[in-house]
């Protein structure tokens, strides 16, 4: 088996590769789904390519609520199928596949209505505890409990005593999205795959109506790095709010369209809301969370029609003080925008058609080939990607000329899984070796799981290393380096937005951090200095327009503002 490094000289391997030979499976895409489909087809055995136009999970796989869990609003919805599902696979996550990356999460949900909500709510809870526990994979989370008002202003004492008459407890689950995507096109390259980002399909290549591979090009490099051939038997179009527009580049209609629902989040510190649990409230449209982060809180989220540009979904001023007004409606000491320190807007993929309103529109996936060569998946929803890939490598599969193996992934751990829970019973062990307080390997194993002995390595050899960066002290130095060279991260963007979350995690917007992290990633990708000071130019205006866009009161204004900054230009 081959290492899980994505670092320069792979991903220039990856793209000759793809253009050398015919590949079984093409997938175009690598968010969630994209990179799980590609995980899918290679453990099956088929020879697997992988291409991204901008980054892993640069679209909607990094601007999620960062939630694995069973959707329990669809209970009420008595979608009892997608929620088996989802619970099936939450629990698989959590125990088997990624329990270094995902983790058991809890939710308070305050009860406004004396007798009958507290049963029917309860019920509801209930059932999805036994269904997570009839899914084979839920015995790893505690049952819900019912809680007095005053158990539950004990636990969160940030509520209003008149917002609540009790309260039910229950656990989810979450992940850091664009971490989790990563470690999946890893371990997909590790299987074989190969796997390249800034490289975009241009075009498809056809014999008479089959769709035979696609144009590439690769968006790095001097002049845009030129284009490649890519062929093979089946190609997967895995890009979700872009599915119509890829659809598009064959010059068909497509059997289903994909509508762009917006949801945004805001990120603000942990001492903002006193409570040592996440909350879920109702809204008139859906439900709102207040989730925890570290040393934050993500409260979240919204869902508005959205057909704007798709790239950088913009915040408007009208969507925060949405989401500041309903969450104060039960704080005792209500939030303000000047303790809001990110905010990050996100796009869902739902398949339109079913209902008028976005909140509910179908969260179900489909598969579809609608022409010889080419599958497209899409809807859905992130807990569910491994599903969603299984269908689609199986749609794929039909149409190829040999015996190809059943979907295994359902036994394959994600890079870093295997040895993890060995390794975070030693970590006092490992700190001490290593010269670090246990805390920083800590958070470590959580983010890279067993990969955390590369970084260790990487501060063996250059001790200055296992310093936190200056002005983001959560992330330490090693961990820009390491996304440079082993995650595929080419610009700084990609650094500071998903291999961390300096982006939204700190006050400044990582504007502060950016010339440190520039520099760390210099010598790995072979920056000039003209380059380091291109990317923290462009990054800081793309925080300045950000900031401009969420002064905007609606979204035209606010997309205009957003459209201000232009993408990262390739090194030239």
């Amino acid at each position: 088996m081959r290492t899980a490094t994505l670092g320069p000289a792979e991903r220039a391997e990856a793209l000759a590769a793809m253009a050398e030979r015919e590949l079984d499976v093409l997938v175009v895409g690598a968010g969630v789904v994209g990179a799980g489909t590609a995980l899918d087809a290679v453990t099956r055995g088929l020879s697997t390519g992988l291409v991204e136009a901008r980054d892993w999970a640069s679209g909607t796989s990094s601007r999620s609520s960062k939630l694995i869990h069973g959707g329990l609003r669809y209970l009420e919805m008595l979608d009892f199928a997608l929620v088996r599902e989802a619970l099936k696979e939450r629990g698989l996550l959590l125990e088997r596949l990624a329990p270094h990356l995902v983790k058991p999460v809890p939710f308070l949900y305050p009860l406004q209505h004396k007798g009958w909500e507290r049963w029917y709510a309860g019920s509801g809870v209930a059932l999805y505890d036994a269904m997570s526990v009839s899914s084979g994979h839920g015995r790893g989370l505690p049952m819900h409990r019912h809680l007095s008002r005053k158990r539950a202003l004990r636990v969160a004492p940030a509520l209003k005593k008149d917002a609540l008459v009790g309260a039910l407890q229950y656990y989810d689950a979450q992940m850091d999205d664009a971490r989790y995507v990563t470690t999946l096109v890893r371990t997909a390259s590790q299987y074989g795959a190969h796997a390249a980002n800034r490289a975009r399909v241009v075009g498809f290549l056809r014999e008479g109506e089959r769709v035979v591979g696609a144009r590439v090009r690769d968006a790095e490099g001097p002049a845009g790095g030129g284009e490649y051939e890519v062929r093979a038997k089946q190609v997967v179009n895995a890009t979700g709010v872009w599915t119509d527009d890829t659809q598009a580049l064959i010059g068909e209609r497509g059997q289903f369209h994909v509508r762009a629902s917006k949801g945004i989040h805001l990120v603000v510190p942990k001492d903002r809301i006193h409570s040592s649990t996440g909350l879920i409230l109702r809204t008139e449209k859906s439900v709102l969370f207040v989730i925890p982060w570290g040393r934050h809180w993500i409260v979240g989220t919204t869902d508005t029609d959205w057909d704007l540009d798709k790239a950088h979904p913009a915040a408007s001023s009208a969507d925060i003080d949405y989401l500041l007004e309903h969450v104060n409606s039960v704080l005792a000491v209500p939030l303000t925008r000047d303790d809001v320190q990110g905010v990050y807007a996100g796009l869902r993929p739902l398949l339109a058609g079913e209902s008028d309103a976005t909140s509910k529109l179908s969260r179900e996936h489909t598969v579809a080939h609608p022409v010889p060569g080419l599958v497209v998946v899409a809807g859905g929803k992130y807990t569910t990607y491994r599903v969603m890939a299984k269908d689609a490598v199986d749609e794929a599969v039909h149409a190829l000329d040999q015996r190809v193996a059943a979907c295994v992934t359902e036994d394959v751990p994600l890079a870093g899984a295997e040895g993890y829970r060995a390794l975070w019973n030693a970590r006092a062990r490992i700190a001490a070796r290593a010269g670090l307080h246990v805390v920083r390997v800590e958070h470590l194993l959580n983010r890279y799981g067993s990969l955390a002995e590369e970084l260790l390595e990487l501060i063996a050899r250059d001790p200055g290393l296992g310093d936190p960066l200056s002005a983001a002290d959560d992330y330490l130095r090693a961990e820009v380096v390491y996304a440079a060279s082993h995650e595929g991260a080419r610009h700084l963007d990609d650094v500071l937005t998903r291999r961390t979350r300096i982006s939204i995690e700190t006050f400044d917007r990582g504007t502060r951090s950016a010339r440190e992290c520039a520099e760390l990633m210099a010598p790995v990708l072979g920056w000039d200095k003209r380059q380091i000071e291109k990317e923290v130019e462009h990054y800081e205006k793309r925080v300045e327009a950000e900031r401009e866009s969420q002064l905007q009161p609606d979204d035209q204004t606010a997309d205009a503002a957003r459209l201000g900054a232009p993408d990262i230009a390739p090194i030239q």
